[in-house]
């Protein structure tokens, strides 16, 4: 069974950043979401973006992992609630599409990462991951993305951009918070009042294990 590493405080972090900041240590264990392109409307994706950028101004960067853990609970928190509303093409709806994605998740699963929960949502995907040493979480999003992309678009005749440039990432602080990214995850669809042909759910035998109970898959 593969235990998960949590952050570290005392060790170090890389940095980087493209829209939004991330951080990463080597071999820990991430909660990830990424979306479509298409899943946050124009009005509110310029309400979200002024108020951030408020926020930005008056913490500089670099930011320390408090300030990171801010902006989380401020503003990423607030794109799920609006990604659990179902905006935009929603192609993820379709169980054609979601294996596409699902294909792509599961195939260096234990290569070079271990899945321990994950969903698929009409627009958007959450993970819960830990990564092999001396892999990179950016590198590991943009082979999901840029493959799923890929295929998506040709199987369904699209073009332009498929999922949103960024993504938004959490190390897991400890053991508490990977049972509630577990059950998070687990009630995302019933969050969003999906139909269960309408989404795709994951969880191992150590997220079963360690969050069980609430009709676990």
């Amino acid at each position: 069974m593969n235990t998960p590493l949590f952050l570290n405080r005392l060790a170090d972090m890389e940095k980087s950043a493209n829209h939004l900041p991330h951080w990463e240590q080597p071999g820990r264990c991430y909660f990830i979401t990424f979306r479509m392109a298409d899943s946050i409307p124009a009005d509110l994706r310029r309400e979200w973006t002024d108020e951030r950028d408020q926020w930005l101004a008056a913490h500089p960067k670099p930011h320390s992992l408090e300030e990171t853990e801010e902006y989380q609970q401020r503003f990423t928190a607030r794109i799920e609630r609006w990604l659990d509303s179902g905006h935009g093409s929603c192609v993820l709806r379709r169980p054609d599409c979601r294996e596409i994605v699902a294909d792509a998740l599961r195939f260096f699963d234990d290569k070079r990462y271990h899945l321990y929960a994950w969903v698929l949502m009409p627009n958007h995907v959450h993970v819960l991951t830990s990564l092999d040493e001396g892999e990179l979480l950016r590198k590991i999003l943009s082979s999901w993305k840029s493959y799923t992309a890929n295929r998506l678009n040709e199987y369904l005749g699209l073009q332009g951009s498929f999922w949103q440039e960024d993504y938004f990432d959490r190390l897991v602080r400890d053991a508490d918070h990977f049972v509630r990214c577990v059950r998070y995850i687990r009630r995302n669809p019933l969050k969003a009042r999906l139909q269960p042909d309408e989404y795709t759910h994951y969880e191992d035998a150590l997220s079963r294990q360690w969050a069980p109970g609430e009709g676990s898959s």
